[in-house]
């Protein structure tokens, strides 16, 4: 892994970290988080003073193949890639074509949100901090899970049926949607579609040489040091199909790896300039993109003495332990990846793996942050695995609770009462058939989306899904006019465990016959 570096500068490297962390026992907690998580693969990266340190991988890229993952294996890093999109409109910004302040409506007459006033003034600042109302995830299955029908352009026109959740510019609430309406903002001002700008502009010059913009462009320069993402079913990691629709690659469809993102951390923490003295983004807006825009609570006993949280444009941002850190993750179905800078340390930490276990992103990161801020090991792996475990039971309790009454209960509705087509505004039409003695749901604009329908109670069913890799059983709960025909439906996961990209409890279904 060592092998592009001069022997003295191996020997620099080995004796600056050892300073800082025993290498061997890093070595240890990752071999030891792929048991902890059931995580087939995982790689990291560590940048201190402008030079990489530390890069490894362990364990196996796919399950199907048994082949390692090293420091070149490509991962999804899903919403990692905001911070990229937010680089390219500080470009297009220093290029005099677009300003953050300015009208979305400017670059994007069609588009709209659900309230008129936030329509008139919706900025690209507003599209890229999660503070424009819209709620957590909210419109998510407009693109997730992958192979849905739905464009871009549909997916811009679309929010306008999104009711908001909360008052424009009051809260900070994570959505994916408003960052694909910033992508084609991108793709509207400079004629280049996002992954083409971002491969163009950002990547090649910064020298990621082995990333991508977008899977496609990946499966079609035929890499193949790639993973396979997995997930867990009845309690094991399985290989999974890979999951991004190419339409929502503005808010996370980078391909890279650990070679290629620490390479990333060092321009980033080189003040966006390349390793060949080329500054991409002005000293204006590299300050404007680690500023605070919308503030966010800060959880009770910080592990960090943290006293501020929220989101600058593409990027988390809070204080550790007196250190401005900044800091993002990303997830797929079957992918966790992680991203943190510490600046005035100079130090980044980057963590990717092939499989959905959350934890091991912070297990990490946090032991090698802790050495370098001085503070003793405090066992992250044991204080994770134990919440993973206490957190894994009560969503198999909270499912089994679900599934016993199912087993029991029988429905007394008729057929003619809620068989048929329900629609959702902006999600497209769910229907309800019978297949034999059993009743089926399907979604139209997501076909993935499918499965068995069984009785819960006297109006609601539980959606069980085809592809059990989805955790996201949900209730189908019918409402009835009063002749006893079903009118609407709402959906809401049946446990805690369900992705927020699944965003049920958002659609409003209207029976249409």
């Amino acid at each position: 892994m060592y092998k592009s570096f001069s022997f003295f500068f191996l020997l620099f490297s080995f004796v600056l970290f050892d300073a800082q962390l025993d290498e061997k026992k890093l070595d240890e907690l990752i071999q030891n988080s792929l048991s902890t998580f059931d995580v087939p693969g995982i790689s990291v990266g560590i940048v201190k003073d402008g030079k990489l340190i530390y890069a490894k991988g362990f364990g196996v890229r796919s399950l199907k193949n048994k082949q390692p993952m090293d420091e070149n294996t490509l991962v999804g890093i899903a919403s990692n890639s905001k911070g990229f999109t937010c680089t390219a409109l500080a470009i297009l910004a220093d290029e005099g074509k677009l300003k953050w302040d300015d009208k979305v409506s400017k670059y994007i007459p069609e588009f709209q949100m659900a309230d008129p006033y936030v329509s008139q003034n919706v900025t690209i600042r507003d599209l890229v901090t999660h503070r424009a109302g819209l709620g957590l995830g909210q419109g998510d299955l407009m693109f997730f899970p992958e192979g849905g029908s739905l464009t871009v352009s549909d997916i811009v026109h679309n929010v306008r049926y999104l009711k908001p959740e909360n008052p424009f510019r009051t809260t900070l609430d994570y959505n994916n949607i408003l960052f694909i309406v910033a992508g084609e903002v991108i793709h509207r001002v400079s004629g280049l579609q996002w992954a083409d700008f971002v491969e163009q502009r950002i990547l090649k010059p910064v020298g990621m040489t082995s990333s991508f913009g977008s899977y496609k462009n990946a499966i079609s320069a035929n890499s193949q040091n790639i993973i396979d993402a997995h997930a867990p079913v009845d309690g094991k990691a399985v290989a999974v199909s890979h999951d991004w629709n190419e339409t929502a690659n503005a808010a996370g469809g980078i391909l890279s790896n650990i070679k290629d993102m620490t390479t990333w951390a060092a321009f980033l923490m080189n003040g966006f300039v390349t390793k060949d003295g080329k500054r991409l983004v002005s000293e204006k807006n590299a300050h404007e993109l680690w500023s605070l825009q919308i503030p966010d609570k800060v959880g009770a006993n910080s592990p960090y003495d943290t006293h501020f949280y929220g989101y600058g444009l593409g990027w988390f941002l809070s204080d550790v332990k007196g250190h401005l850190q900044v800091q993002h993750s990303g997830g797929l179905i079957g992918t966790v990846t992680h991203f943190t800078l510490i600046p005035d340390l100079k130090l980044g930490i980057v963590v990717l793996t092939n499989q959905q276990a959350g934890a091991v992103l912070s297990t990490i990161t946090n032991t090698v942050k802790d050495s370098y801020l001085g503070i003793n090991d405090r066992n992250w792996l044991k204080i994770n695995g134990d919440k993973a475990r206490k957190n894994e039971a009560l969503f198999a309790k909270q499912k089994k609770e679900v599934f016993a009454k199912t087993s029991k209960f029988e429905s007394d509705l008729k057929d003619e009462q809620f068989i048929g087509w329900y629609k959702d505004n902006w999600f497209g039409i769910v229907e309800i058939t019978k297949a034999g003695k059993s009743y089926r749901l399907s979604c139209k604009s997501s076909p993935k989306l499918k499965g068995e329908l069984l009785p819960y109670s006297a109006n609601a069913f539980v959606v069980k899904w085809d592809d059990r890799s989805y955790d996201a059983d949900a209730f189908f709960i019918l409402n009835f006019d009063e002749n006893g025909k079903a009118v609407s439906a709402k959906m809401k996961p049946i446990s805690d465990v369900t992705d927020f990209s699944f965003d049920f409890e958002d659609l409003d279904l209207k029976k249409m016959n």
